[in-house]
């Protein structure tokens, strides 16, 4: 599989589209929405990881559970994709952004918590459907 997020910086948060094709025919197989730290020049635990494309895997940890792998991003390890909903702004249950540093997949953008941030929206179910798509991972390709 091959995917491409193209990205929309804002000042609290990287808004993207993620489309997933198939290799062989090069048919789209699944899109969804992504949200991100802001850029932040590749800062650790704060900024989103730099344009440029990628290895992605899948895997498993008690955290995170079944979850997918950025590899190779520069000055950065463990970036995953995984289902979270609060990205530069606090979630009202933990009073921290749900990220630092990876990229949450969802349907649509909403604001939960009426701070006039957007949330990602249907992001379990979405990341599940994600990983039925692309059950080994893909190459990825992140633009603006």
């Amino acid at each position: 599989m091959i995917a491409k997020i193209c990205r929309k910086y804002r000042p609290e948060q990287t808004e993207g589209t993620l489309e997933v094709f198939n290799e062989d025919t090069g048919e789209l197989e699944f899109t969804c929405k992504t949200l991100e730290l802001p850029w932040l020049d590749n800062e650790t635990g704060i900024s989103c990881i730099p344009e440029g494309h990628y290895d992605v895997i899948p895997r498993t940890s008690k955290k995170y559970k079944n979850h997918l792998h950025i590899l190779d991003v520069p000055e950065r390890s463990y970036i995953l994709i995984h289902p979270a909903n609060f990205v530069g702004s606090d979630n009202p249950r933990t009073g921290h952004s749900d990220l630092r540093g990876c990229i949450a997949v969802g349907s649509k953008f909403g604001d939960l918590n009426s701070d006039g941030i957007p949330e990602i929206l249907n992001s379990k179910n979405t990341f599940k459907h994600l990983m039925d798509v692309a059950p080994e991972g893909f190459i990825l390709e992140v633009t603006q």
